[in-house]
Formats: structure tokens, sequence, C-alpha cells
């Protein structure tokens, strides 16, 4: 069976940026990086958030989505998190791809040009039919919500 192919799009403030790519052989991700001009950094003080630019732009095959997800160095290390995670990027969508960054850290944090700043891991999506009912039948579960099924792991 052959991969599915990802189209991308440099734009040209990411032309001279390296495209998306899997860090290891087994990575579930591909690294994006951040395209901020490199003469002006951004700076996220503590607690703000920006839609961070990436350079480009993709057409995902259909029936997939792009699940942005957060880098965990840039968590533990800085506090530095992808704010709506997992962010998802449609098989339709045609702009360019950004991600919304929050510093949860103590300090500001620098996002220069070309820095890995999320990963992006490519899924397959199923669209279902609704259907309205008067019963959804029983579960053990039933309606207990938040916190129902308690918090030990025996």
């Amino acid at each position: 069976m052959s991969a599915p192919v990802l189209l991308l799009q440099r734009l040209p403030h990411g032309a001279d940026l390296p495209l998306p790519h899997y860090a290891s052989a087994d990575a579930a991700g591909l690294d994006l990086v951040a395209a901020v001009p490199g003469d002006a950094p951004l700076v996220l003080a503590p607690g703000a958030f920006a839609a961070v630019p990436t350079g480009l732009a993709m057409a995902l095959p259909r029936g997939f989505e792009g699940q942005v997800r957060p880098r965990s160095g840039l968590a533990l290390k800085f506090g530095v998190t992808v704010l709506n995670a997992p962010g998802t990027v449609d098989a339709d969508y045609r702009g360019e791809v950004k991600v919304i960054l929050v510093n949860h850290g103590p300090a500001p944090f620098i996002v220069e040009r070309g820095m890995r700043i999320a990963q992006m891991v490519v899924a397959p999506v199923a669209q279902i039919m609704l259907e309205e009912s008067g019963d959804l039948g029983q579960t053990a579960r039933g309606v207990g919500g938040f916190g129902s099924t308690g918090l030990s792991g025996a």
C-alpha cells in the first residue's frame, strides 16, 4: 500500500525554510517550523499567545486531517504549547498553516525563524451520518460525567 500524498506549497516568506519532515524513522508527526522574520523574532510574554506562521500551505488528501500538536520539549522546558491542541487542518483548507502558541511559562519565550514549534500528525477521519434518537441504549457508565470513573488506575 502506498502512502497518501500531501501536496505542499512554500509561501514567499517561507521559501528558504526546510519542508516538514519526520525527525526519526518512527516519528508520528512532521515537524513544523516558524516562518517569522529573521530580523524580528516573535517574543511571547508569559500568558501571551500568537498565531505563528509556518510559510506553508497544503492540500491534504480527502479523508485526512492534519493534527497540529505541541512539541513535548517546548512544553517541558519552557511551558510553551499549542493553545488549541490539537489544532485541525482540514483537507479542503488551502491557506497558510499557522500554529497558535501560548506561553504558560514564567519567562518570555523567543520564537526564532526556523525553530521547530509544533508537529503535525496526518490522520484519517470519518464523516458520519447523524440520526436523532430518543433512546441511546444503556451502558455501565450511563450518564456519569467528569470524574465518574474515579482516579485509581487499578
